[in-house]
């Protein structure tokens, strides 16, 4: 068979297109944290599939699952029918992820990408307190559809909504208004002033890393000022834990080391294992007041993603996988430390598995994405006008992979420059 060029993308495809723009080649197998193009060149995955894929390309134990699932003849799609799959993953949710944390949260699967979950979480919010406004933060970012939209900050996106985006006040993220000073001082005393303008939120959304925002990490004070103003003023907590939950931050939720307990939690992206898509939102059982059919999707009986999310589920029944995934967070910070400490106008941020390099311009750090692909390395960009390289390798990466991976990004980063 002969190789399939980049042609008939550019001839048929959407100019939407972006990530193939980055990455010009086709790909065509991969495993764990290793890509090959149809030519046969091989890349070193430290793009993650923008949180997809924490447990790696082809994850051999999902895929089992799966393929032992739908040989059985097992129900593939089910709205929101009773089966056997999602009856397994909601037991392996609670007594693996739940009952050890002492969380109390009931389990609703929307349409599976991330920002339908957050669509729902909205909308729950709105009807639980009666009230529209939401707040949110800038440089968060919580999905492409229109409410998840108008809370995200991003000027690219937004501006191609085509209608207001309504209904949110924006405030400063931890650290937006400077160093030293915290954000929330001055929303305090306009929510307790009735002359300010500002009314109470139904909700706060929140991401305590903002991923697509540039990694930048909100301080455990900060994060319990927030749930104490929400508290205070009768507004839900909604936690976006889409792309830094599932492990990702070494705790399978990103605010668990935060003394938080959010209202609501998006989970999406990693939850379905193997890259199958899966929406799920964590609701104080309080708060779950809907009514038969409110809010209703299609696809939200992903049976096959319910399989191949309880495998990965089986990753957190011992504390050896995070274990690890903090151990090997800590040798990426330090390596991502020593490349930043040799470059000037590099900054560092970042926890657990997800690191942001900080380089100041979008297009010195386009230079380096680019000089990445060509030494065999794909990484992301995100931030302000893409200045920041965002590493987010699979959480199962082999050491030696992971050792290697690192090197070729010094390497991008000292051509490049």
């Amino acid at each position: 068979m002969s190789p399939v060029s980049t042609g008939i993308f550019e001839r048929l495809e959407s100019e939407v297109r972006t990530y193939c723009r980055t990455y010009p080649t086709v790909f065509d197998t991969a495993n764990n944290a290793r890509q090959r193009d149809v030519g046969g060149r091989e890349f070193i995955d430290f793009f993650g599939g923008a949180g997809v894929l924490n447990y790696g390309h082809n994850n051999a134990r999902m895929r089992q699952a799966m393929i032992d699932y739908m040989m059985a003849d097992g129900v593939a799609h089910s709205l929101d029918f009773y089966t056997r799959a999602k009856a397994e993953f909601m037991t392996r949710f609670e007594e693996v992820i739940l009952k050890p944390r002492a969380l109390d949260y009931k389990l609703q699967f929307p349409a599976p990408t991330g920002t339908n979950v957050v669509e729902a979480a909205l909308k729950l919010a709105r009807k639980a307190t009666g009230r529209m406004d939401v707040i949110a933060f800038t440089n968060g970012f919580h999905g492409m559809s229109l409410g998840a939209l108008a809370c995200t900050g991003n000027a690219h996106f937004r501006d191609a909504a085509g209608v207001p985006l309504d209904h949110v006040l924006r405030v400063p993220y931890d650290g937006f208004a400077g160093e030293g000073r915290n954000s929330l001082d001055v929303l305090e005393r306009e929510l307790d002033d009735a002359s300010s303008g500002i009314a109470p939120p139904a909700a706060f959304i929140v991401e305590t890393i903002q991923a697509e925002g540039g990694v930048n990490v909100a301080s455990r004070e900060w994060l319990q000022s927030l749930q104490k103003l929400a508290r205070k003023h009768g507004s839900l907590l909604i936690v976006d834990d889409i792309q830094v939950g599932n492990g990702r931050t070494g705790r399978f939720f990103s605010f668990e080391d935060h003394g938080i307990e959010p209202d609501l939690v998006c989970l999406a992206k990693g939850i379905g294992g193997y890259g199958t898509p899966l929406g799920l939102l964590l609701i104080r059982p309080e708060y779950d007041m809907w009514k038969p059919g409110e809010h209703t999707g299609t696809f939200r009986g992903q049976d096959l993603s319910f399989v191949a999310g309880a495998e990965a589920l089986n990753y957190y029944k011992t504390p050896d996988f995070l274990d690890a995934v903090r151990g090997k967070g800590e040798g990426v910070k330090a390596k991502l430390e020593s490349i930043a400490a040799r470059k000037e106008g590099i900054r560092l941020r970042g926890r657990g598995m997800i690191y942001g390099l900080d380089f100041g311009s979008g297009e010195r750090a386009a230079k380096v994405i680019k000089a990445a692909f060509e030494t065999g390395l794909l990484i992301g960009g995100c931030g302000t006008d893409g200045r920041v390289l965002k590493f987010m390798s699979p959480l199962t990466i082999e050491d030696d992979t992971l050792s290697e991976g690192l090197d070729l990004l010094e390497q991008a980063v000292r051509e490049a420059a």
